[in-house]
């Protein structure tokens, strides 16, 4: 493989990992749209860091984590807050592309994503993003669980319950904000809600949920980008696609199953 399609496969790799996991949290939490707000707050924070000069995937974060933390300080816990970011980023987004010498091409290109154009810089700063999420998520996971499963537990026993909250919502807002940059706005939508989806249709355990959720990320990741390369294509659609044809099979299989049940 060329130098310049390495970096670019090294650096999307761990994302592909990490984001399923993330997704499986979310969708416990009934926040899986909290990708999709946050990648357009993140877009829209990466445009304006270009304009000053600043990588995309340095500029991107800003506004992720400013949105993470409007959306804790807000005590909102569901989908409706979402959609508001998704609302304000898209308008943020497409007013800088317009009034800026950035211009409408740049816009898009946070939408479709910069894979191709990822240097040794993007791969370590995925690589690290991907390795502190690896090392938190341990320790979240269970007291996030335990939050959905007994939401008056942590009231009774007066826990410090703000740390995994914010401390959750704060770790998705910079993996989504690094993986926007990188893998586009709605490839990473993509690796969040459709392993997740099949994890939780297929999985019997919270443990293998994970593994399946990761498998499928990293599978389809790995497919997309050889299909891309060798197809001359896009990579953000082509990983889309792929997704959603895995979720179509996975639900046809499922469907089968029930079938034979019956």
């Amino acid at each position: 493989m060329d130098e310049v399609f390495r970096h670019a496969f090294l650096a999307g790799l761990p994302l592909a990992l990490v984001l399923p996991l993330l997704g499986n949290l979310l969708r416990l939490r009934e926040e899986w749209l909290a990708t999709l707000g946050l990648a357009h707050l993140a877009a829209a924070a990466a445009l304006a860091g270009m304009g000053l000069g600043l990588p995309a995937v340095l500029g991107a974060p800003g506004g992720a984590v400013l949105g993470a933390i409007g959306k804790y300080t807000s005590r909102q816990r569901s989908n409706s807050v979402y959609a508001l970011m998704i609302l304000a980023g898209w308008a943020i987004t497409l007013l800088i592309a317009a009034n800026t010498a950035l211009g409408h091409a740049l816009a898009q290109a946070m939408v479709d994503g910069q894979l191709y154009f990822a240097t040794r810089r993007e791969t370590w700063l995925a690589g690290a993003v991907a390795l502190f999420a690896l090392l938190l998520l341990p320790w979240l996971t269970p007291r996030l669980i335990r939050a959905s499963l007994l939401p008056t537990y942590e009231r009774a026993n007066r826990l410090p319950a703000w740390r995994w909250h914010l401390g959750f919502d704060l770790l998705v807002a910079l993996v989504v904000a690094v993986a926007t940059a990188t893998l586009g706005l709605m490839a990473t939508f993509a690796l969040v809600f459709v392993p997740a989806w099949i994890a939780y249709r297929h999985a019997a355990s919270w443990r293998r949920a994970w593994f399946l959720g990761a498998a499928v990320g990293l599978c389809g990741y790995i497919l997309a980008f050889a299909l891309a390369l060798a197809l001359d294509q896009p990579f953000g659609p082509t990983l889309v696609f792929a997704l959603v044809v895995a979720l179509v099979a996975a639900l046809a299989l499922r469907g089968a199953r029930a079938a034979q049940g019956r």
